[in-house]
């Protein structure tokens, strides 16, 4: 009787626990549903979604990526080394398809005119609208436009953005086609564009998987050499999203698709490399 009173009493332990990592898993879920946060599963797309009215949300965004620049200022010695730009943003929902967006812009001096270390220096800020139109599902494709000034430290830019998503049961589609009118301060003004894109699979509420495109070029309004910043660049690479009810992760390393030999290549001329081979973003949201 004692030994079998054992066994019962460890399955019924058993039982327990696995209701419990159940009831666990299923709560996670709920809160996911409920989130009322501005998750970005594709982290170089925005999303048809803005905050509801009187919400708020902080938002860290880390890019990273190996880059030839010149690395001594001093000797004109060029070599491989790591650019970073960091951007924290706040977004606020005036209403509930409007919403404000304020960012502060820091970044890694690559250019190795000051110490050599590559110190963390302030470039800016920005300031954005978003609006959605209509109610998701009311059009075939949900449409949201997005407007941009930043305050730079060597420019003044102005950008635009349309938004495109179109949800098919657990897959989301989102297209981003972006113009942004760059106006130095003591260089003449360009325009660039910056297309995005993909798709993202719900595998449960809290996690997505997906794989996004982005490019970037750069367009002088004068007639001469584009450098090798200023030429399309394609990027391609998987994303990766966590959310809870009022946290989420995303995450995608991307490759570049254009000029692969381009990466680690000695060039003259003090002008850095802006984009390296792979390139790395990770964005942080956490509801206020």
């Amino acid at each position: 009787m004692k030994r079998h009173s054992k066994k019962h009493s460890k399955k019924h332990s058993m039982k327990n626990h696995r209701l419990l990592l159940a009831l666990g898993i299923a709560a996670l879920a709920l809160a996911s549903r409920e989130a009322w946060a501005d998750p970005h599963p594709l982290p170089f797309s925005y999303p048809y979604a803005t905050l509801p009215r009187g919400l708020s949300e902080i938002e860290q965004y880390m890019d990273m990526t190996p880059v030839n620049a010149l690395v001594d200022g001093q000797t004109g010695e060029r070599g491989n080394t790591l650019r970073g730009i960091f951007v924290t943003e706040l977004e606020y929902g005036l209403t509930d398809r409007l919403e404000l967006g304020l960012y502060m812009q820091f970044s890694n001096d690559i250019t190795g005119l000051s110490s050599g270390q590559h110190p963390l220096q302030f470039d800016g800020v920005k300031q954005r609208l978003r609006y959605r139109f209509a109610d998701p599902g009311a059009w075939p494709v949900n449409v949201a436009i997005y407007g941009e000034v930043a305050e730079l430290a060597n420019e003044l830019e102005l950008e635009s953005k349309i938004i495109l998503e179109r949800r098919v049961g657990r897959w989301q589609f989102i297209a981003n086609m972006t113009a942004e009118r760059e106006i130095y301060y003591r260089e003449p003004d360009e325009w660039v564009l910056m297309p995005s894109g993909g798709t993202s699979f719900e595998i449960t509420p809290a996690l997505h998987l997906g794989v996004e495109y982005w490019g970037h070029a750069e367009y002088p309004n004068e007639d001469e050499p584009r450098t090798f910043n200023a030429l399309w660049h394609h990027y391609v690479g998987p994303a990766f999203l966590f959310q809870t009810s009022h946290f989420w992760l995303a995450a995608a390393p991307y490759v570049r698709l254009d000029r692969l030999n381009r990466a680690g290549e000695s060039r003259t001329g003090v002008s850095p490399d802006e984009f390296g081979r792979f390139w790395f973003r990770t964005i942080v949201g956490i509801d206020l």
